[in-house]
């Protein structure tokens, strides 16, 4: 499968949905980041079309592919598609996610609009509600993306595929794994600490620990939580 995450809007969770929604559940899936960043480190607005055939060639030569574009590129990567004729053929699907900010939502609709003009048919373009509130009517907190899908359509809106508020995916930034792997860690850190304690082991080290016991009873949770949420988007 290859999938597309995108939206005009920063901020929406585009690279914890491919890293930590998508990836994990398709086989050897590769995740490939569409910024453009210069050798000082600094960003580079415009999107090169040298780097859009190295994404086709990658795409090409992978059966399971999620591209994450990055908020200052999808004008770009949107145009080249367009240029590139018929090359969002290649996209089993895209990825629209979207949080109850005015903004995002705002920039989200533009998303859609654009993918639906560049040839993209509805059915490929895949709302995905993130950072919602379990206590909050969804109808409600995203207003705006229910009255466009009622008055224009244009793309799935499927209530289901909602990713709800979850502190996991803040404590989780800066570590290299994925919530999956947390889940399947079979380290029993809860053990650990305790032993760490006896042997008077030092703080810096039991606090690893005891983030690691935290992390990993979340990871259970949401990854079930992440389960449900892939198939309702998928299918």
């Amino acid at each position: 499968m290859k999938v597309a995450v995108i939206n005009f809007s920063g901020n929406v969770g585009k690279s914890t949905i491919a890293r930590h929604l998508l990836a994990p559940r398709l086989a050897n899936a590769q995740v490939i980041a569409v910024e453009s960043i210069n050798s000082d480190g600094t960003e580079e607005a415009a999107l090169r079309g040298k780097q859009f055939d190295e994404v086709q060639d990658q795409m090409m030569s992978r059966s399971n592919v999620v591209v994450d574009v990055g908020a200052s590129n999808v004008e770009d990567f949107i145009g080249l598609m367009e240029r590139y004729e018929g090359s969002h053929q290649d996209f089993d699907m895209f990825v629209v996610p979207t949080m109850p900010v005015a903004k995002q939502q705002v920039d989200t609709i533009a998303t859609l609009i654009e993918l639906g003009k560049v040839g993209v048919e509805q059915n490929r373009i895949r709302l995905l509600f993130n950072a919602a509130d379990p206590q909050t009517d969804l109808k409600r907190s995203f207003h705006r993306i229910f009255e466009r899908h009622a008055t224009h359509g244009g793309f799935v809106l499927n209530p289901q595929a909602t990713i709800f508020e979850n502190p996991i995916f803040e404590k989780i930034k800066g570590f290299n794994t994925t919530i999956l792997a947390l889940r399947d860690d079979p380290v029993d850190y809860v053990a650990l600490n305790a032993k760490a304690m006896e042997e008077g082991a030092p703080e810096d080290e039991r606090a690893h620990i005891r983030q690691m016991v935290a992390l990993k009873r979340l990871a259970h949770r949401a990854a079930r939580e992440l389960d449900a949420v892939f198939a309702q988007l998928v299918h």
